[in-house]
């Protein structure tokens, strides 16, 4: 079967040539192949200014990225057939990497599949579609997903906000199966119950590297964790030994869960919960006099937009500043960002700028990046998010 061709201006084929998988709109040459001749999630075959292919994959006319390459090869037919090829491949890389089934199945571009993220929790798949081209194939999606991992059941968890700019709607949809209130997973062998009504997917396994490198730091110490979610730093610094843990979080459903998962490992009487506003919460500590060994800031993104940058890396200092009031002398500071809008080099400098201003030394023991199951692609910089620091602060 032959695709529509859609032909690039001059000059403008060289990102795709180097490796990036998107065109944007005004890259299109719109007078030989008009945007508006397609409907959104067509596929295509994108052609250089002169006609020569380079490649199959999908239009939005209505998205400033108007093209996402699936393939190279310019004959390659966008079907089931190619999705169960990619994520055969997929899955390969997660089962060299983990011996449970418990990790992000598919990361979008850096798997080859642009606009479908799958998180796995045993026979549990949660898909996440936010592309008009993998809205159109999400029959397919199911189909191949079935033959290749055989899940009990597959939740789509299409409610993110980024779908509006692909002018998708938001819904949360049962595929087939009975998907339960809470899947269970084991992380770093700590276990954990993940709401599927949650943040997300239910889970964040991005940060898994970074929360087994804190377990090394956790023993016998006092360790606070901010915006902790359903509890992932905070229970496993407790399953790791900790002496006491505080887990901190404006979501009193989340703090229920911080309880139940404490428990399924046997460490409830070493977890408690705050209920609260992360920054006011970190003055009423400081208030009281509290003060913790290691303390964990892992906030949801301050930067969503490039406009916000400023605001954000502000916000980033500032709950910096406020973590080291309650932060003991020689104690470790954790500070993350998931912003793709804060560089590494800025959360760093945000966590300088707040010891300096409280005259204290901060010393970098180690950095910490999103975990392998979410792979980079080396030509998109915005498929590499996740940083952390881990510092003293004397």
């Amino acid at each position: 079967m032959s695709l529509p061709p859609l032909r690039l201006r001059k000059n403008e084929d060289r990102r795709l040539r180097a490796g990036h998988l998107w065109v944007f709109s005004n890259e299109v040459d719109v007078e030989r192949t008009p945007l508006t001749a397609f409907a959104p999630g067509d596929a295509a075959q994108v052609q250089d200014a002169r006609g020569a292919p380079l490649g199959t994959g999908y239009v939005n006319p209505r998205s400033l990225i108007a093209f996402r390459l699936v393939s190279r090869d310019a004959h390659t037919p966008l079907d089931g057939a190619f999705l169960k090829r990619r994520l055969t491949r997929a899955l390969s890389l997660r089962e060299m990497l983990f011996d449970r089934p418990f990790y992000r199945l598919a990361y979008g571009e850096s798997d080859g599949l642009p606009g479908l993220v799958v998180d796995r929790f045993g026979d549990v798949l949660v898909v996440q579609v936010t592309t008009a081209g993998m809205e159109r194939m999400k029959d397919e999606i199911v189909d191949a997903l079935r033959d290749t991992v055989s899940p009990a059941a597959i939740l789509f968890r299409n409610d993110s906000s980024g779908r509006a700019l692909e002018g998708l709607p938001e819904y949360v949809e049962t595929a087939f199966g009975t998907v339960p209130e809470v899947v269970e997973l084991e992380e770093n062998g700590v276990r954990f119950g993940a709401p599927m009504a949650g943040q997300k997917t239910g889970w964040f396994y991005d940060h898994r590297m970074n929360r087994a490198r804190l377990m090394a730091y956790a023993r016998g110490r006092r360790v606070l964790d901010v915006f902790s979610y359903v509890g992932g730093w905070g229970v496993q610094a407790a399953a790791a030994g900790a002496e006491q843990v505080v887990c901190v979080d404006a979501s009193a459903e989340a703090l229920e869960h911080v309880g139940r998962n404490a428990a399924l490992n046997g460490v409830e009487g070493k977890v408690a919960v705050r209920r609260g506003d992360a920054f006011d919460a970190l003055r009423e500590l400081a208030a009281d006099g509290e003060k913790f060994d290691v303390v964990v800031l892992d906030p949801p993104a301050f930067i969503k937009r490039r406009k916000d940058q400023k605001a954000g890396e502000e916000a980033y200092r500032r709950i910096n500043q406020l973590a080291l009031e309650v932060l003991r002398q020689d104690g470790l500071l954790v500070s993350a960002s998931c912003s793709y809008h804060m560089p590494r080099e800025a959360l760093q400098d945000a966590m300088l700028r707040a010891t300096r201003h409280r005259g204290r030394l901060l010393q970098i023991l180690e950095q910490g990046h999103q975990g392998p199951d979410h792979p980079v692609h080396p030509a998109i910089p915005e498929t590499a998010y996740l940083k952390a620091f881990f510092g003293r602060v004397g």
